[in-house]
C-alpha cells in the first residue's frame, strides 16, 4: 500500500472548508474528490486562459482517454523511474464459481486479487504520453516541427495524502513541443515566464524554480541531481495550504528521449526532441480559492475581469 502523507493542520483546515463549501466532494479515500459547481467552473475558466494564451501558436488539438496502452507505459521507462506512482488496470476473466467466490470476498471486504489478471491498459500518468506515439506514427516532421495541444486531460499519481493540492487524479492542461533541439528549448522557455505572468494576473504570488521530477530509490535521487544540474525541468509555485508554496506548473525539456523510443525523426532523419508544459487545474485553481476567499463572486474585480 503507498505511504499515507498526513496534512499539516492548515491543510486539513482548508480542506475541511472546500468540502463544507461542496467545492471538493469528499470519498471515502484520500486525495479522491469529486469537485462542485463552482470549483470546475473555476478550473474550466484557467483552461479557457491557457488555451487563449497559446491560441497565436496554432497548436494542432488532441484528445486522449485517461488510459494508456501499457505496452507505452512500458517503453518510456516509467516503471524505472517511477514504480511508485504508477496505476494499472485488472479485471476478472475468470469462471463463474471464481466469480462467485470474488464476489463474496469483495462484499467481506477481503482480498480478492487472485481472481484480477493485468490488462493492457494503465492508468495515464503524464497527459503528454499518448501524443508521442501518435506524431510517430505519421512519419518524419514537417520542417519547423509540431506544437500539440493535448487538451485538459486526466492523470494519475498513487500518491494518497491529506492536502488537498495532491490528488490521486487530476487534470493536466499540456501543450508538447516536438521539433529541432534550439526551437523546443527556446519554446520551453518562452512558456516559463508566460505562465508566471498569467498566474500573477488572477492575483497569485506565482514564482519560478528550478525543479527535479520525484524519481524513486537511490539511482532516483541520482537522476535528479542530473536533472536539476542540467535544468531540464522548471516549476511555477503558488501558496495554497502548508508551509512551502506548491508547484502549480511544470516545464520539461527531454531531449531526444520519447524521440527515441518512437522514432520520431526530423525532416533530415535526426531525431527529433521535445518539451512539455502543463498546468495543474486543480491546484491552480485551489491557490486562486486560498488567495482571494471561497467566494468567486467577491473576488478582486481585475481576476474576476481575466477569468470572466
Amino acid at each position: 500500500m503507498a505511504e499515507f502523507r498526513a496534512a499539516t493542520p492548515d491543510q486539513s483546515a482548508f480542506l475541511a472548508e472546500l468540502v463544507g463549501q461542496r467545492l471538493l466532494i469528499a470519498t471515502s479515500v484520500p486525495g479522491l474528490y469529486g469537485r462542485g459547481g463552482e470549483f470546475e467552473d473555476v478550473r474550466l475558466r484557467v483552461a479557457a486562459m491557457v488555451t487563449a494564451a497559446a491560441a497565436a501558436e496554432a497548436p494542432e488539438q488532441m484528445s486522449f482517454p485517461p488510459v494508456l496502452p501499457r505496452r507505452d507505459l512500458e517503453s518510456v521507462g516509467y516503471l524505472k523511474s517511477f514504480p511508485h506512482l504508477a496505476g494499472s488496470i485488472f479485471a476478472f476473466e475468470g469462471t463463474e464459481s471464481e466469480a462467485a467466490e470474488q464476489y463474496q470476498r469483495a462484499s467481506r471486504h477481503e482480498d480478492w486479487d487472485e481472481y484480477q489478471s493485468m490488462t493492457d491498459l494503465v492508468l495515464t500518468p503524464a497527459a503528454c504520453y499518448p501524443v508521442y506515439p501518435a506524431v510517430a506514427a505519421r512519419g518524419r516532421l514537417p520542417a519547423g516541427g509540431i506544437t500539440v495541444d493535448a487538451g485538459s486531460a486526466y492523470v494519475f499519481r498513487r500518491e494518497p495524502s491529506g492536502d488537498p493540492a495532491r490528488l490521486q487524479m487530476f487534470h493536466q492542461r499540456e501543450i508538447v513541443r516536438i521539433g529541432e533541439p534550439a526551437l523546443v528549448e527556446a519554446w520551453r522557455d518562452v512558456w516559463r515566464d508566460r505562465a508566471v505572468s498569467l498566474l500573477s494576473s488572477l492575483g497569485l504570488h506565482a514564482v519560478l524554480d528550478l525543479a527535479s521530477d520525484p524519481f524513486f530509490g537511490r539511482s532516483g535521487r541520482m537522476l535528479a541531481a542530473s536533472q536539476r544540474e542540467q535544468a531540464l525541468k522548471f516549476e511555477v509555485l503558488a501558496p495554497i495550504a502548508g508551509p512551502e508554496p506548491t508547484a502549480v506548473a511544470s516545464f520539461n525539456y527531454h531531449h531526444d528521449h520519447f524521440a527515441s523510443v518512437y522514432g520520431i525523426e526530423l525532416t533530415d532523419g535526426t531525431r527529433a526532441h521535445t518539451a512539455c508544459l502543463g498546468f495543474g487545474l486543480e491546484r491552480i485553481t485551489l491557490a486562486l480559492f486560498a488567495a482571494h476567499g471561497l467566494d468567486p463572486q467577491a473576488w478582486p474585480a481585475e481576476v474576476r475581469g481575466e477569468l470572466w
